[in-house]
C-alpha cells in the first residue's frame, strides 16, 4: 500500500478519535468499578437510562480497550485518563464471572445487580449467538496483547461452540430473529471476523479453517457478481419476497474489509480473496445504497435500489425493513469509510477513493455531535437526529472507534525498526 498518498487526513482522523470519540467514551463509559462499559445512553449521550450491561457490548468493549492499549503502546495514538488495558482485563473478568452460563454460552444481558436476566420473560438467558461471538472477539484481542494463553483458549472455546450451534441451524439471533427458511449473512461474516482475529492472536489452525469456511459460505450462498444478499432463501420460490430482495449496504461494506484483511488465509480458496473483486462490490454497494435526495447511505434498499419491495408474511423483520429503510445510521457510515479507504489504498482505484471522499464529507458533516462528544448515531433520511432504539438499546461504543482506530493504524507511517 502507498500510505503516503492517502495520509493527508490522518491528523483529522486521529484527533477525532482521541479527543471526541475516545474522549467521550473514556469519560462516560466505564462502570464505576471499571468492570464493564455503561452503554444505555440516550442518542445524545446526555441521559443514562439503565445500568444493564449487554454482553454483546461488553465483548466489544474488551476488543476496543485492548486494541487501544496496543495502539497507544505503538505510538499510533495518544490517550489520557483510564488505562485501557486495565479496563479490558476487568471487563473480560466481569464477563467470565457474571455472563458466562453453565453451558458455556453467554447471557444476553446482566442486570445492575450483576446477575444474568432474561431480556423478556420466557425467552431464556441466552438469546443471541452474537453475544457469544463478540465476547470471543474481545478475548482474542486481549490475548493478542497479553499472550497468556488463557484468553485465547476462552475465545477458541466460544468460537467452536458457536460454530457447532450455527452448523446445526440452532443459532438464536436476537435482537432481530430471522424467519425460518433464510440463510443470514450476519452469521458467516461474524465468524470470519472473529476467526481471523483469533488466528492473528494465536496462530490457531482451527481458527484459520473457520475463516476459510465462513468466506466460502459467503461466496456460495450470498454473492452474485457484485451483489451480496443479506438473507438468502432456502427455497427459490421465496426469491421475490421482501426478505430476499432487500439489501443492507452496511453489512456488505463491513464484510468486505473482513475479507480484505483475511486475504492471506483465503488465497486460492475463494474468489473473495481478490481485492479487485472486493473493490467492484464496494462501488456497486455504495451506488445502490446512496441516497440521491439527501446524501448518505440508506439503511436498507431493494435489490434494484430504492425502497425495498416484495411479498411479505407479517414477520417482525419485514416491519423493521419497511419502517426504517430510509434512516441513516452511524455504523454503516463508519464501516464504509474504513472499507473504501482500505480498498482504495490496496487497489489504487480512483472510483473507490472517490466514494471514500464522498462518504467522508457526508459523514463528518452529519454525525459528529461536537468537540469532546461522540456521534449522534441515529438519523432520519434528511439527517436530523432521532432518539430511537437500534438493535440493543444502547449508544454503541464500537463501530466508530474501531473504524477510526484502524484508519489511523493503516495511515500511520511505520516507525524505525
Amino acid at each position: 500500500m502507498d500510505v503516503g498518498r492517502h495520509s493527508d487526513r490522518l491528523p483529522e482522523i486521529r484527533r477525532h478519535l482521541e479527543q471526541d470519540v475516545l474522549g467521550w467514551w473514556l469519560t462516560h463509559g466505564p462502570a464505576e468499578d471499571g468492570a464493564g462499559v455503561l452503554t444505555c445512553w440516550s442518542n445524545d449521550g446526555l441521559v443514562l437510562r439503565s445500568r444493564d450491561r449487554f454482553t454483546w457490548s461488553q465483548g466489544r468493549w474488551v476488543w476496543l480497550m485492548a486494541r487501544i492499549a496496543r495502539a497507544r503502546d505503538a505510538d499510533v495514538i495518544s490517550i489520557a485518563g483510564h488505562e485501557p488495558l486495565d479496563l479490558a482485563l476487568a471487563t473480560a473478568r466481569f464477563i467470565e464471572d457474571h455472563a458466562i452460563l453453565a453451558d458455556g454460552t453467554t447471557a444476553y444481558v446482566v442486570g445492575p445487580d450483576g446477575r444474568p436476566r432474561e431480556p423478556a420473560v420466557g425467552t431464556g438467558l441466552h438469546t443471541s449467538i452474537f453475544a457469544d461471538l463478540f465476547v470471543a472477539l474481545g478475548y482474542a484481542a486481549l490475548e493478542s496483547v497479553l499472550k497468556t494463553g488463557h484468553w485465547g483458549r476462552r475465545a477458541a472455546h466460544l468460537l467452536e461452540a458457536a460454530n457447532r450451534t450455527i452448523d446445526a441451524g440452532l443459532a438464536r439471533t436476537d435482537p432481530y430473529p430471522v424467519p425460518d427458511g433464510y440463510a443470514n449473512l450476519s452469521l458467516p461474516m461474524i465468524q470470519l471476523n472473529v476467526a481471523t482475529e483469533l488466528f492473528r492472536a494465536t496462530g490457531d489452525p482451527a481458527a484459520a479453517e473457520t475463516a476459510i469456511a465462513a468466506a466460502t459460505r459467503i461466496e456460495a450462498r450470498f454473492r452474485t457478481g457484485a451483489d451480496v444478499a443479506d438473507l438468502a432463501p432456502d427455497d427459490p420460490r421465496l426469491a421475490e419476497t421482501l426478505l430476499a430482495r432487500h439489501r443492507t449496504p452496511g453489512h456488505v461494506l463491513e464484510v468486505l474489509w473482513f475479507l480484505l484483511t483475511a486475504r492471506d488465509l483465503l488465497e486460492d480458496r475463494t474468489p473473495l480473496a481478490d481485492a479487485g473483486l472486493l473493490a467492484d462490490m464496494a462501488v456497486a454497494t455504495c451506488a445502490r445504497g446512496w441516497d440521491d435526495r439527501h446524501g448518505g447511505l440508506l439503511r436498507y434498499t431493494d435489490i434494484d435500489g430504492g425502497r425495498p419491495a416484495g411479498a411479505t408474511s407479517g414477520a417482525g423483520y419485514e416491519r423493521l425493513i419497511d419502517t426504517t429503510w430510509d434512516t441513516k445510521l452511524w455504523w454503516p457510515h463508519a464501516e464504509a469509510l474504513l472499507t473504501t479507504l482500505l480498498l482504495g489504498m490496496q487497489t489504487g482505484r480512483q472510483d473507490v477513493l472517490t466514494w471514500h471522499r464522498r462518504l467522508w464529507d457526508y459523514t463528518m458533516a452529519t454525525f459528529p455531535a461536537g468537540p469532546g462528544r461522540e456521534w449522534l448515531q441515529n438519523r432520519d433520511r434528511s439527517g436530523a437526529p432521532i432518539d430511537t432504539v437500534v438493535a440493543l438499546p444502547v449508544k454503541d461504543p464500537f463501530h466508530i472507534a474501531r473504524a477510526f482506530l484502524l484508519m489511523t493504524e493503516v495511515l500511520t507511517p511505520p516507525g524505525p525498526d
